[in-house]
């Protein structure tokens, strides 16, 4: 490096301002480096200097060896301590290794052998193995701590000696709130749940969505080719839409065709409360399945019908179940009682058996959930438009036509 032309602090001042041009490279070894800065405070006599000159001189050293100011500030001290700044390069091999290679293969041995247990479980093993059985290998490993432990099985020898794979765990997703649901007596708060008609031929069959609301039993029941989004989300709209009064709450299983940030974004459009069940408690979503078996499997049964009748099975939901069992077919509605000691039960009672329609009468001001457009006069022009005996008989004679089809329709392409 040529800064023999920098005699003094106003040429080192000028050539930190860009007006004195000098040639110069960073040495690339650490000693020349520290060889290098003592000259440069020795030449310039550092210690004598003023506060200001002591400044230009850190940034002119900082500058030519490539050195932080705070590295550059550690080396000063050193020379003013002892008068040169020397290079002492780190003669030590770190921490001293406690564990060898044959007490890693000894860990993975005895892993293999009790098949992977947890840490606190191998290292009581080890224990064991030293203290009641004599086994002196394990004198290290009798007193390995846990965690260090596991910082071995994570080593590349042990890896070299056994691998352990384990299954891909589930990952919590937050959408939705883990909870029962609260209708306290009002319509609109709806459980959901899927009902597949089967596979043949590694051939899915159609989705039935069942939607039944917890207070009046209303029931709404769709059918889709696939649950994929694309095909799910308009007919989650369509179920939404069926019912007469406003929907305030939607809870579900813990199925992804429900929990997904699709049904999660549709559902908070609309102002929908989201829930959905929870760990251990199989009741949360009870109506909605024993509806799948007293409504959808009594309906369409357990075979296999492909995926493309889809459309024609909606044309029989929309026009000859959806009234059949909302304004025809009576249900148990519940009453709470309280026994002696303060816990409840539910008891259905014969004379509080009647149709979804005459529950959702039943309520007081019940107009005020119905949605725009809708009103009882409505209502009730779908309720007396047929007997309870006329609509079970179309629509048995209605299924048994779309059963037909699709038995003719699938026996031609057979």
């Amino acid at each position: 490096m040529n800064i023999e032309n920098l005699t003094s602090i106003e040429s080192i001042g000028n050539f930190l301002d860009g007006s004195q041009a000098i040639a110069f490279s960073v040495p690339g070894d650490k000693s020349e480096r520290y060889q290098l800065i003592q000259k440069i405070l020795v030449k310039f006599d550092y210690i004598r200097c003023s506060r200001k000159d002591k400044g230009l001189l850190k940034s002119f050293i900082s500058k030519v060896s490539g050195y932080s100011r705070a590295q550059i500030t550690r080396l000063i001290n050193q020379y003013k301590k002892t008068g040169k700044i020397q290079y002492k390069p780190c003669k030590t091999h770190g921490f001293k290794r406690k564990y060898s290679d044959s007490d890693i293969r000894l860990l993975a041995k005895m892993d293999e052998q009790h098949e992977s247990p947890c840490g606190h479980t191998i290292k009581k093993l080890c224990e064991r193995a030293l203290v009641i059985y004599g086994e002196k290998e394990y004198n290290n490993l009798a007193g390995i701590s846990v965690s260090h432990l596991y910082n071995l099985r994570a080593s590349s020898h042990y890896q070299s000696q056994r691998r352990n794979f384990s299954k891909t765990k589930p990952r919590a997703i937050a959408i939705g709130e883990r909870r029962k649901p609260r209708a306290n007596g009002k319509p609109g708060y709806i459980r959901i749940d899927t009902v597949h008609q089967g596979d043949m031929d590694k051939q899915k069959g159609v989705y039935h969505i069942n939607a039944v609301d917890e207070v009046t039993q209303f029931e709404v029941v769709m059918s889709t080719e696939r649950i994929s989004e694309n095909y799910l989300l308009p007919i989650l709209e369509k179920i939404l839409n069926a019912f007469p009064f406003k929907i305030i709450g939607f809870h579900s299983d813990n199925g992804s065709e429900f929990i997904n940030k699709q049904v999660a974004r549709l559902l908070q459009k609309l102002l929908i409360d989201f829930t959905k069940s929870r760990a251990r408690h199989s009741n949360d979503n009870a109506l909605a399945e024993s509806k799948n078996a007293r409504i959808v499997r009594k309906q369409f049964g357990y075979s296999h019908i492909k995926q493309g009748w889809a459309n024609r099975i909606n044309e029989f939901n929309q026009n000859y179940l959806y009234p059949y069992i909302n304004f025809h077919r009576p249900c148990f509605f519940p009453e709470v009682e309280i026994d002696s000691k303060g816990k409840e039960h539910k008891v259905y009672k014969y004379k509080n058996m009647m149709t979804p329609y005459d529950k959702l009468k039943s309520i007081p001001n019940s107009n005020k959930y119905f949605k725009t457009g809708i009103t009882f006069e409505k209502l009730e022009q779908i309720a007396m438009k047929m007997t309870d005996n006329q609509a079970a008989k179309i629509l048995i004679k209605e299924r048994q036509k779309l059963f037909n089809e699709i038995y003719e329709q699938d026996r031609k392409k057979a």
